[in-house]
């Protein structure tokens, strides 16, 4: 994979209504898993709706990080507040914005 280009993994979440702050406590992992490189919570004005996304320095991390207990005690604690998600990974790179 190019230098320049990073493994993006969105993931979007529709959480039960006034569920936010227990979905919130239940999403964010204890510590930044090995291969991250950087992490967002994204979420809707109501709260209804969060986008996670992360990158990671390869396909292999984010998915050793996928399969994980980690990850696995995550999604279970998240369950009970959770409607519906979708998932994908991808592979994208930064955008140089130019300067006037």
């Amino acid at each position: 994979m190019d230098r320049e280009q990073h493994v993006v993994w969105i993931t979007t979440r529709r959480i039960k209504p006034g569920t936010y702050e227990e979905f919130r406590k239940a999403w964010r992992p204890g510590a930044l898993p090995e291969g991250m490189l950087r992490a967002y919570e994204c979420f809707s004005e109501e709260r209804g709706e969060v986008v996670g996304i992360s990158t990671w320095e390869s396909l292999e991390a984010r998915e050793r990080y996928r399969l994980s207990d980690v990850e696995s005690a995550r999604r279970r604690a998240m369950a009970p507040f959770v409607e519906a998600e979708s998932s994908g990974v991808y592979v994208g790179r930064e955008l140089r914005i130019p300067k006037d």
